[in-house]
C-alpha cells in the first residue's frame, strides 16, 4: 500500500495552506455552479402520473407530503428482481435525518419500478423508513429516462442520445440507471427543475448537497439568484457563505 510521505508539522502546513487555498477556489465554484443551476428554467408536468405507496394510489403531487420541493432518488430495482440495486442502497443508506430537508420545505421520497410488494419486502429488511413508491405500470421511468427500453422510448441517458452513448462505448442500452431528479410545486402544479445522472447522483449524504440540487437551493440570504431565500439560518446552524 502507498501512503503519504512523512514531513515536519511546519512542512505539513506549507502543503496544509496551499490545498486550503484549492478548496477555497473550489467552494466558491460551486456556489457559482449552484447558483447557474437555480436560475435553469423548469417544465410544468401535465401527465398524470400514478405511483403505488403505502396508503395505495398516489399522484406526483401527493409525492410533495404538502411541501413546495419534491426530489425523487430513483432507485434502481427492476420488477423482476428480488433485491434493489446494491450501489443505491448504499446511497440511500446516506440520507441521514429527513427532518433537515422537511424544515426547508422539500421531501425526500424513492421511487423504483419494482412492484410495491417487493419494495416494501426490501424496505424492511433494510430497516429503512423513507417515503418509498412503485412506479410500475406508468411511464414515470422511461420518461425521465432511468429505465432504458427502446420499444418504450427513444433511448437517452445523462442528456445523450443512442448514438452519442455508444460513440462513448456503451454496449447494453436498456434496463435500469440511477438518477435524482427536483421538482418544485406551486398551488397544484408540478415542475420539473432538475434532473442528475450517473455520477451526479454521488452528491448523497449531506442535507445542504441535496438542496443544492432544487431549484430554492438553502434558501438563505447569501444564495444567487435573490428573492428565493425564506431567511436567515435557522437557529442552531452555522451561517452558510462562510469559508
Amino acid at each position: 500500500m502507498s501512503l503519504p510521505p512523512v514531513v515536519s508539522r511546519d512542512e505539513w502546513l506549507v502543503a496544509r495552506r496551499a490545498l486550503l487555498a484549492q478548496e477555497k477556489q473550489v467552494t466558491r465554484a460551486r456556489d457559482a455552479l449552484n447558483a447557474d443551476r437555480r436560475r435553469l428554467p423548469m417544465v410544468e408536468i401535465d401527465k398524470p402520473y400514478v405511483f403505488e405507496g403505502p396508503d395505495g394510489e398516489a399522484s406526483l403531487l401527493d409525492l410533495f407530503e404538502g411541501r413546495r420541493q419534491l426530489i425523487v432518488d430513483h432507485f434502481m430495482f427492476d420488477p423482476s428482481w428480488d433485491d434493489g440495486c446494491s450501489s443505491c442502497s448504499g446511497r440511500v443508506d446516506q440520507y441521514g435525518n429527513l427532518a433537515h430537508l422537511h424544515a426547508r420545505d422539500t421531501t425526500m421520497a424513492v421511487v423504483s419500478r419494482a412492484p410495491l410488494a417487493k419494495i416494501e419486502a426490501f424496505k424492511a429488511r433494510k430497516g429503512w423508513t423513507f417515503p418509498w413508491y412503485s412506479s410500475f405500470g406508468s411511464d414515470f421511468n422511461y420518461d425521465f429516462h432511468v429505465t432504458l427500453d427502446e420499444a418504450v422510448a427513444p433511448v437517452e441517458y445523462n442528456y445523450r442520445d443512442k448514438a452519442e452513448l455508444a460513440a462513448m462505448g456503451f454496449v447494453d442500452l436498456s434496463g435500469e440507471l440511477p438518477g435524482t431528479s427536483a421538482f418544485l410545486r406551486d398551488g397544484d402544479r408540478v415542475f420539473h427543475t432538475y434532473s442528475t445522472y450517473a455520477r451526479g447522483t454521488e452528491q448523497a449524504g449531506g442535507t445542504y448537497y441535496y438542496l443544492d440540487m432544487t431549484a430554492l437551493g438553502r434558501q438563505e440570504d447569501w444564495e444567487e439568484p435573490k428573492g428565493r431565500s425564506t431567511g436567515a439560518p435557522r437557529a442552531g446552524e452555522p451561517g452558510a457563505g462562510a469559508t
